[in-house]
């Protein structure tokens, strides 16, 4: 089996492990130093800011799947080269409050040292996110205007 596709199966077979819950084995594919930045405004999603080492990245995620009662991905371009695998990912997350689905395409970006990886970089339509998580149109919101319920 090549680099590439061994570092492509242990994408795949992290995100397995974290829409399954399982948490410690998601961080079994990562070193201890990993770094992890998403594209997203903090202020309205605190917990999307920047993340470095097991434990940042461990209570990351403890918070997501607090949050949501289902995770999955849907995987429709994955390619790999070297260290280097970058990801086409349509993630569903079911709401733990409501049961609504928040649907999101990312383009994610795994960079690996020694076999495990190393770099996370998310990349996301962090509007289209916001008025899911937050049921409602920011559009108004942005541009000044009064907003019914608001």
């Amino acid at each position: 089996m090549t680099v590439d596709s061994l570092n492509r199966q242990r994408v795949l077979a992290l995100l397995e492990a974290f829409s399954a819950g399982d948490i410690e084995r998601t961080l079994s594919f990562c070193t201890d130093d990993v770094d992890f930045l998403t594209h997203a405004p903090v202020d309205v999603l605190p917990h999307l800011g920047p993340r470095h080492g097991k434990e940042e990245m461990r209570q990351l995620w403890t918070l997501v799947q607090s949050r949501y009662s289902e995770i999955r991905y849907e995987v429709p371009q994955i390619v790999a080269e070297g260290d280097t695998v970058a990801a086409n990912l349509r993630t569903f997350f079911r709401k733990r409050r409501n049961g609504r689905i928040v649907a999101v395409d990312m383009a994610v970006f795994y960079t690996f040292r020694d076999g495990q990886v190393a770099q996370i970089r998310e990349i996301i339509d962090s509007y289209d996110l916001v008025q899911q998580v937050l049921e409602r149109e920011i559009g108004p919101l942005i541009l000044g205007e009064s907003v019914e319920g608001a």
